[in-house]
């Protein structure tokens, strides 16, 4: 099972990025403690070690594709992937694009989790900056 969802950020697609990608800057834009680095092959954890996979790709900027999990996967459940992509649009802010595969039917609760704990306090957080 997959899905994808977008919202959109009122910030640049660098600052975006770089903010995802920052422990500081993540924990605070989403409210739960995150443990995360800017380089291909490191390991990450979010909101307080819920969340955990690797940064498989990187373009700065544009895009981030991660393997990904958390602490209510099975334990023989393979990872998921998670592809981020920031587009900037007419207005100068991102169009922030989630696409989440390789998960399992009951995993669909993960689509309504982007909106509630990274969408919405990324919101409030690019606004309030």
């Amino acid at each position: 099972m997959e899905f994808t969802i977008e919202t959109t950020i009122p910030a640049p697609p660098g600052k975006v990025y770089l903010a995802w990608l920052d422990s500081d800057q993540h924990s605070s834009m989403t409210g739960g403690s995150a443990l995360i680095t800017e380089d291909e092959g490191d390991k990450f954890s979010t909101w307080d070690g819920y969340i955990w996979g690797t940064n498989m790709e990187l373009k700065p900027g544009e895009y981030i594709k991660q393997t990904w999990r958390t602490s209510e996967f099975a334990d023989d459940q393979p990872h998921s992937i998670v592809e981020i992509y920031f587009e900037e649009d007419d207005e100068g802010t991102t169009l922030l694009k989630i696409h989440h595969s390789q998960l399992t039917e009951e995993d669909i609760k993960y689509k309504q989790g982007w909106e509630d704990h990274y969408f919405t306090p990324m919101h409030e957080y690019f606004s309030s900056i």
